[in-house]
Order: structure tokens, then sequence, then C-alpha cells
């Protein structure tokens, strides 16, 4: 039987991390924590913050709101509390469409 290899995950991740994924300042990521009171990172013993998937999700819906959609921070904080899971489904969808459209330019590159 054919050992079949996973791909390691990561549970928590630092806040250096999370800043480069979204190419922010740490303290940009500080400042939205303080905000919105939905993201709550774990600290460890030496009170740095530990990011779970789901809190990394959130920033991501919160970086879509504000830095690529225009909200204000109140505008946000509106969306989430009324609809977040609309928002996410949205932003979902909107990957999604990135993804197949990033395809077919690669698709039409090489023919």
């Amino acid at each position: 039987m054919a050992y079949k290899e996973k791909e390691i995950e990561k549970l928590y991740y630092s806040i250096g991390e999370v800043s480069d994924m979204f190419n922010v300042a740490p303290s940009l990521i500080r400042f939205w924590e303080s905000e919105f009171d939905l993201i709550k990172p774990k600290k460890n013993r030496k009170g740095n913050r530990q990011f779970t998937k789901e809190d990394i999700d959130l920033v991501k819906t919160i970086y879509h709101l504000v830095k690529e959609k225009g909200f204000t921070l109140q505008g946000a904080k509106d969306m989430l509390r009324n609809d977040s899971q609309a928002v996410r489904d949205k932003m979902e969808c909107i990957d999604s469409l990135k993804r197949v459209r990033g395809f077919l330019v690669e698709l039409r590159e090489k023919l």
C-alpha cells in the first residue's frame, strides 16, 4: 500500500505570518483586533498572539471589506454584524472566479 503524504497544516500562526499573508503591517492586525471583537487570537505564555484558521478567515473578511471594497470600519462592523456569512460567500465566489480566470489566461497563453 502506497503512503500518501498529506500537507501539514499549522494550527497557529504568528501575527507576523498573518500580516505577511495580507501584505499589511502587524500594527494594522492589532488595530483590527481591538476594533473587531470577533478576532480573538489566543496568546501563549509569552503573550504572543496565535491566530487560528478561523481568525485568519475573519481578518481576510475584514481586509476584503475595508481594503478592497472601501468600507469604513463602522461599515465593515455593520456588515459583519448583519450578515457575515453572505459576505464570506461572496468572497469565496470572487476567489473562485479569480482562480478560473487565472486558469483561462494561462490556457490561452499556451495556445
